[in-house]
This record gives C-alpha cells, structure tokens and sequence, in this order.
C-alpha cells in the first residue's frame, strides 16, 4: 500500500436534525464535550442541517406552518467546532425564505467549508454529491428530501429556461385500500357531492391523466388522495420512478468517485405499522415503506450507509447486506423556539396583532406548553451514531443516547448531552425495540448501544 486509504479502515459519525439558533461553544459540560470528542474524533461527521442559514436581509420567508427557521451564519462556525464536516441542505426548511433565502444559504455553507448536498440552483447542483476527503478515503454525501411544496423541487435547465433552484426531492404516492362497502360508501360521497365531475372536467383541462386520477369504476381520487377497492384497510406508497432513476444515477456516479457513499433522506412519512396505538407524532414508530424500499435500493446501488431524518423522534436501525440504515436519528440540536422573528402570517394563524412577539407566538401554537414538541418527551431525546469499517467492511456501529432537556425553558433545551444512568437505557431500549422488527440486536453496555452485526 501507498496510501493509508487503501485499507479500508473509515470511521462516519452519523447525527439527525439540526435547528441551529444558538450558539455552542460557550458550554463546558462534559457530557456535552464528549459529543464534540467523538465527532471530531471520527473521520466524517454529518448532520442534517435543518433551516436557512441567512442574514437578515437574506430571502423573504415563504408561508409555512412550522417554524420559519433562520440560522445565523456565525453559527456554522460553532457546528464546526462541534466535529461537522458533512451536512445535507435537503429539508423542508431550506425553503422557508425562498429561492432566494436558499441560494444564500448555499452561499453561506460553502463559505464557512462544510461539505455539502441536496439543494442547488438547479437539478444536477441538487443531486450531485458534495465529496470529503479523509485519512480514510474520499466520502461522498448525497442527500434528497421526501416532504415539500412543488415548488420546492429544483428544475434541470431547459431549451429556453434556466433551472429552477430549489431541493433534490424524492416524491412519493399513496395509494388507499377500502373492502368493498367502504369503497361503495365512498364511491356515493364521491358522485353526490359532485367530485367525480369535477375530476372529468379537469379531464378535459390542462391536466394529464396521472394527476387527475381516478380513472374507471375501481379507482376514485377523493380530496386529493387515491383510493382502490381491496382486502380491508391499507394504505401504501409507492415512490417517484423518476426521482428514484435520478438518485440511483446519481448514486452509481458517487460510487466510481468515492470510496465511501452516505446517503442522508429527509422524510416525515410514516407506515401504519404503530399508526393504531400512536396518540400522537412522537410514539410513532416506522417510515413509510417507499422509505425502507428506497433505502435497500440505494444500497444495492453502492451506499456504505443510509441516513435518514425528519420525524424529530428516533426510529429502528436495520442492516442490509451488511450496509447500516438509520431510519430516523430523531433530533441532534433542536433550538427551534428560539428563533428570534416571525412572519406576520404566523401571528395572525393564533389571532395575534402585529405587536406580538416571537414568544408571544410560541406561547400560542404550544398552548403554553401543552401541545406541539415541547409537551412529548420522545422529541427530546434521540441518539447519535459511530459506524467503524475495517477492511472495507462494516466493523462496528456505536449507539449514543442524547438528552435535549425535556422540560426546561426554550432558552435551555435543544443543546445536546449525552445520557446516562436509567434514561440512556430507556432511549437505547426504545431504538432496540424499533430495531428487532427489522431483525437487528442491539446490545446495551454502559449506556452505549452496539449492534450485534
């Protein structure tokens, strides 16, 4: 050997979302500094960086339902010091100041020297991957993001127009199983009220046939969703055959580039399984299936390891072909209430006036606490990853617990430390247990979760 990369040997920190408000490097805790010692410590470090990272005179904020998430560009500064090295820039957040707001943020990430992917000025910028160069070999990083508007999804450029920038998007269609009554039921709603005309009418528009829908006697589409006539109740999704072929591409380019491949997706779609039990988001307990059929997909392709994010709670680890699949890591830094503005749309969602202000509107979407994130526990504590390969092969994967304070102010929580004592193992226990559906064991030692590979 010439070089020390030829041995295979990497060691990939793996976190999940970062909503960055704050700054990090004034604290001293040493179950926090510990987080900082292993991501440094390990060859790439990745996190999902979730929001616009902005100036104030960066974008103009689009409507949105969530949090308008700006994140200072000093801040990148701070994320480095954390260990980062590698972040994804596909969310739905990205997109919260525009096209504008987006193409700064780029900017601003590029300035600061963090390897990147999964937004652009345009197609190809969004579905390339952003490449790290280690003592463990070049690592390429792609990322793409399941939950949007349309016209999020970036453009490739065109005979007479330009790329529209925007995000690397995975889309997804669901499609709904009624028995036989229900369907009947359904399908009496459907001509009563006159949808079914409407989808005809729209027939006859501007529309193909794949949006319209609702094509023949065993199909109706109905308020927008698909519904068939089946065997009981079920609902699946199927991704985009075209943004899959895309990200495959894509892939096999990574692949003969690099020689380690992460894939990171953003996605808030959930399977049924746990559907029936969950009071809320946050006891959910599996991705939608495109998600896990995607995912084995990417690695038949060429992914060392497949990252996945957005939920905000942590979700099962599987191994496939020896490959890891992280399915969501839950939240790494969750400052998302203390961004300091606010769009006047947001206020006036809860009755507030122009003079309120940012707390005053997370005052009211939580009803003082009670509801959203900040009333679940399970958005509060996540875990972080370490994948070992030797040899070119999976060696080891490390679990840590991460407590994000769960019941302290806004001006508190959302900083990461890792657990310990009984509330580490509970986390660990809820990821074993989300795991042995897929098949994997987890061993918990010291506060520290291994797979058994």
């Amino acid at each position: 050997m010439i070089y020390d990369s030829e041995a295979g040997n990497i060691s990939i920190a793996l976190t999940g979302d970062t909503m960055l408000s704050r700054r990090l490097t004034p604290f001293t805790e040493a179950p926090y500094l510990a987080i900082k010692d292993i991501l440094e410590g390990a060859d790439a470090a990745f996190t999902n960086l979730e929001g616009t990272v902005r100036a104030p005179e960066d974008g103009t904020q689009d409507p949105t339902e969530g949090t308008p998430m700006t994140i200072p560009p000093s801040l990148l500064d701070d994320l480095k010091w954390m260990g980062v090295n590698m972040v994804s820039t596909a969310n739905n957040h990205v997109t919260d100041f525009g096209q504008d707001g987006l193409l700064a943020s780029l900017r601003h990430v590029e300035a600061a020297g963090l390897v990147h992917s999964g937004s652009g000025a345009h197609l190809t910028a969004a579905q390339k991957p952003g490449y790290l160069d280690t003592k463990g070999g070049r690592v390429a990083l792609l990322s793409a993001n399941s939950f949007f508007k349309p016209w999020n999804r970036a453009s490739p450029h065109g005979p007479d127009l330009k790329g529209r920038p925007g995000v690397n998007i995975i889309g997804y269609n669901e499609t709904h199983t009624l028995p036989e009554d229900a369907f009947a039921d359904l399908s009496a709603i459907d001509q009563g009220l006159g949808f079914d005309k409407d989808i005809a009418r729209r027939r006859q528009g501007f529309f193909s046939d794949k949006e319209v829908g609702g094509a023949g006697n065993s199909e109706i589409t109905f308020l927008g969703k698909k519904f068939v006539e089946g065997d009981g109740f079920a609902v699946d999704t199927f991704i985009n055959g075209m943004d899959e072929a895309d990200n495959l591409r894509w892939i096999s380019e990574a692949r003969r580039q690099s020689d380690w491949v992460v894939f990171s997706l953003h996605c808030h779609a959930y399977s049924q399984r746990g559907a029936d039990t969950a009071a809320n988001a946050a006891d959910m307990e599996e991705l939608a299936d495109f998600a896990r059929a995607f995912a084995r997909r990417a690695i038949d392709a060429g992914v060392d390891v497949f990252v996945c994010h957005g939920p905000h709670i942590s979700l099962g680890v599987e191994v496939y072909e020896g490959k890891p699949i992280f399915y969501s890591l839950g939240n790494f830094i969750f400052q998302n209430d203390t961004v300091t503005s606010v769009p006047v749309e947001s206020f006036s969602r809860f009755d507030l006036d122009h003079l309120a202000t940012p707390a005053d509107f997370l005052d009211a979407r939580s009803d003082g606490g009670k509801k959203g994130f900040g009333a679940h526990e399970n958005y509060w504590h996540s875990i972080f990853s370490l994948c070992r390969f030797a040899d070119g092969k999976l060696d080891g994967v490390e679990l840590y617990p991460l407590d994000l304070g769960f019941g302290l102010s806004r001006s508190q929580r959302g900083r990461p430390v890792i657990a310990d004592g009984k509330f580490a193992d509970d986390v660990l226990a809820r990821t074993q247990a989300l795991s042995d559906f897929y098949g994997t064991k987890i061993d918990i030692k010291d506060g520290v979760g291994y797979l058994k590979l």
